[in-house]
């Protein structure tokens, strides 16, 4: 069977603006990004890499408010920067993944400029308007993600837009298909140009309930909860997700199909009830090609959870479809804040193991750790609006990439936008090259473990009873059966394993044969060949 390029492919997350600075003005841009390919294809040894949102914006969400879905903001080069960019990816096998943000725009964008200016206005229905309730309060009970009611009041138009994040992010009226038009001409002109996919934002936010139903409150919440403007204190079966969703990403994989090369889609869907979830690949896998899987990403670290997580994950992606699984992003926190240092090795092992298609963090392959930036300095739009939320900033700090004074983030020793601290520029990339049993070391002899087997990227999985606080599967391709055992514990495990071979330790300290049984260390994770089921 034809096996698509994403299918056998290692993606790497990059946030632009805290990758690689070449201008010196303290923030990363495309040109930095060019510079650094040669890490990302030689070095580390990834397939592709997606490129958060580098589009003009008023950066009220650092670049998912778009103002203009068809350039580049300055702050992040041109047009001509993001053509070099791509061709020199492309010419080192590199695919380019970018973002695209199709629930909302920036309350800067000319559509909207346009649909606020009355209400008769070519473009008013592009975006979601409603009149007030009798009282003059908003339409319905919607919450934004981002804290406070979903809906803004605009008096010079008389009445309420729907924001289901920031107030400067008006929601697009997927349900005129002028808008859907309008945003698959986006699609085009980057096809065009000669991008291999998209990571879609919020994917499942696109189409709500044409009734705008109330949402009923979240069990154990009152009126007073709700009060405090809390999104969780809601169940949320109407401001996303309505099935006509599926119709458009349909549409939108048939744009996508119409070009050559296997281009390609993965949507960002928070959906944790696996069925639901699953129907975004589409009843004939006509829909996108991934949606994310999240799954584990806020699971406690205990081996028998993410056994039946990962299980959760393979029963549910239909006949044909092809899984996918994450650990970070710019939203989370840092693998090492999350698990812990050794934790975090093992969750790099299992991450470029399991079966079906992985994406890294950029930084996460240097151990880089969740950084607590004062309030002062923070510059998350979302934790400074509510403050008890945590920070995203802690885990979008630059890239450390040698010792010096900038750490190699920027040619000058001009502040960046955040703060890199000492611990981030004793883990920089230079360093940890030289050193054969770093954190990246260990990113590196995955990958190129993975790229030589094909059990790893193509064969089947299949979970294995063993000792408590272990998770053991088989991934397997014909002859070339692999056994991964890996100890979520702080204590000593020893698993039965029929003779083999390590062939990669967690700790990068031990290969060689084994005869029946693996004594796994405390948070240790090793990948060995076997011949014979244990």
């Amino acid at each position: 069977m034809h096996r698509a390029w994403w299918q056998d492919a290692v993606v790497y997350q990059i946030y632009p603006r805290s990758f690689a600075d070449f201008d010196g003005d303290g923030v990363g841009d495309l040109p930095g990004i060019l510079t650094r390919l040669d890490y990302l294809s030689d070095t580390l040894g990834v397939d592709a890499i997606w490129l958060s949102p580098f589009y003009p914006s008023p950066m009220k969400d650092f670049g998912y408010d778009v103002s203009d879905h068809c350039d580049v903001d300055p702050l992040f080069g041109t047009l001509e920067d993001f053509d070099r960019l791509l061709a020199a990816a492309h010419e080192r096998d590199l695919r380019v993944i970018i973002d695209l943000v199709p629930n909302h725009t920036s309350d800067q964008h000319s559509w909207f400029l346009e649909s606020r200016s009355s209400r008769d206005n070519p473009k008013r229905d592009w975006y979601v308007w409603r009149d007030p309730k009798p009282d003059g309060s908003p339409p319905n009970n919607w919450l934004a993600v981002f804290g406070g009611k979903a809906w803004e009041w605009d008096e010079s138009t008389d009445q309420y837009y729907l924001h289901s994040f920031l107030i400067s992010q008006p929601d697009l009226n997927w349900r005129n298909p002028d808008v859907q038009a309008a945003m698959f001409d986006v699609v085009r002109f980057w096809l065009d140009k000669g991008v291999d996919g998209f990571r879609l934002d919020v994917a499942h936010f696109i189409m709500k309930d044409p009734d705008y139903r109330d949402n009923p409150s979240a069990p154990g919440s009152d009126d007073s909860f709700k009060s405090m403007g809390d999104y969780d204190s809601q169940l949320h079966p109407y401001d996303k997700g309505h099935p006509d969703v599926h119709r458009v990403f349909r549409d939108f994989r048939t744009l996508l199909d119409s070009y050559p090369g296997d281009r390609f889609s993965v949507g960002e869907v928070h959906v944790f009830d696996m069925e639901e979830w699953a129907l975004y690949y589409g009843q004939d896998l006509d829909e996108l090609h991934m949606p994310f899987n999240f799954t584990l990403v806020w699971a406690p670290w205990e081996a028998e959870r993410f056994r039946e997580l990962i299980g959760r994950v393979e029963a549910a992606v239909p006949a044909g479809g092809w899984p996918n699984h994450v650990l970070g992003n710019h939203d989370e926190r840092r693998l090492v804040g999350r698990y812990g240092a050794r934790q975090a090795r093992v969750a790099a092992v299992l991450l470029l193991t399991l079966r079906g298609t992985p994406t890294l963090y950029y930084g996460d392959e240097l151990g880089l750790t969740n950084v607590d930036i004062p309030r002062h300095l923070q510059q998350d739009p979302w934790a400074l609006q509510e403050p008890a939320v945590e920070s995203r900033d802690g885990c979008r700090t630059p890239m450390p990439w040698d010792a010096g004074a900038s750490a190699g983030f920027s040619p000058t020793e001009v502040e960046p936008w955040l703060p890199i601290p000492a611990e981030h520029r004793a883990l920089n990339v230079e360093s940890q090259l030289e050193d054969n049993r770093s954190m990246l070391r260990l990113y590196i002899e995955l990958l190129r473990l993975r790229q030589s087997r094909e059990a790893l990227r193509a064969g089947s999985y299949e979970p294995i009873d063993t000792a408590e606080g272990v998770l053991a599967f088989r991934r397997a391709d014909g002859s070339d059966q692999l056994l991964i055992a890996l100890n979520f514990t702080g204590e000593e495990r020893v698993v039965r394993t029929g003779p083999g071979e390590v062939l990669l330790s967690s700790e990068l300290d031990r290969d060689g044969p084994i005869n029946q049984s693996l004594i796994l260390r405390p948070h240790e994770g090793v990948v060995m060949t076997t011949q014979v089921n244990p």
